[in-house]
């Protein structure tokens, strides 16, 4: 398990702050989610934030742009710092040719589905990816409650996957918490976000280890 806690539910007056805590409490991930008010009902940061924050930080920077058209802006944030970046595939028109943009730039591609999204939309583009990230809220906004359908969702895509024998690593993002852990590890999910879960109950590596101790009931 890969846990990459979403800095939508930190303090955002202590960035620089709240990413060393991450470091220090043995974290080696962590979620941008960049969003545009246009795409999804809220504005959070772009690569002016990532790039000032980049150089104080060893995390790895998993960015998901929930933005209308993200073409537009992958060189910038491959120039703030990204190390994978994520695109919404009900958000650009030439989904195969942005991830292989994503790729060519430099960064781990990845594409992200909304719950009500099927998973056909990612048949012609598997092979252009290096993670794909299933939505388990509706995105946008933080604390929300997981929605049961996703695990069949990730059973199947990890179904695709193994048939194919693509090395695709299967992200989970909205109201993942310790309670769920097991049984998204179980139906297939590498990389979990928390959010509020995760930045709601400090200290952090303390947190961590919680999550760890869940993920080590999977048999």
């Amino acid at each position: 398990m890969i846990l990459s806690p979403s800095l939508l539910s930190c303090d955002f007056g202590r960035l620089a702050e709240e990413l060393s805590a991450l470091e220090e409490a043995g974290l080696s991930w962590v979620h941008w989610d960049v969003m545009d008010g246009s795409f999804v009902p809220n504005i959070t940061f772009g690569p002016p934030v990532i790039t000032r924050l980049r150089s104080q930080s060893r995390l790895f920077f998993d960015v998901h742009l929930m933005i209308g058209a993200p073409e537009r802006y992958l060189a910038a944030f491959r120039d703030a710092g990204a190390d994978m970046l994520v695109v919404h595939a009900e958000a650009t028109v030439h989904l195969q040719r942005t991830l292989a943009e994503i790729r060519r730039l430099g960064m781990q591609a990845g594409v992200a589905l909304n719950p009500a999204s099927p998973l056909s939309m990612l048949d012609h583009v598997l092979d252009d990816v290096d993670m794909v990230l299933i939505m388990s809220v509706n995105p946008g906004f933080g604390g929300q409650n997981f929605l049961p359908m996703t695990y069949n969702k990730i059973t199947i895509l990890r179904e695709i996957l193994d048939t194919r024998a693509l090395p695709v690593k299967i992200q989970i993002d909205g109201g993942v918490d310790p309670d769920n852990v097991v049984e998204l590890l179980r139906c297939g999910a590498d990389v979990l976000v928390s959010g509020s879960a995760f930045f709601n109950f400090p200290p952090y590596a303390q947190r961590r280890e919680v999550f760890e101790k869940a993920a080590g009931m999977v048999k």
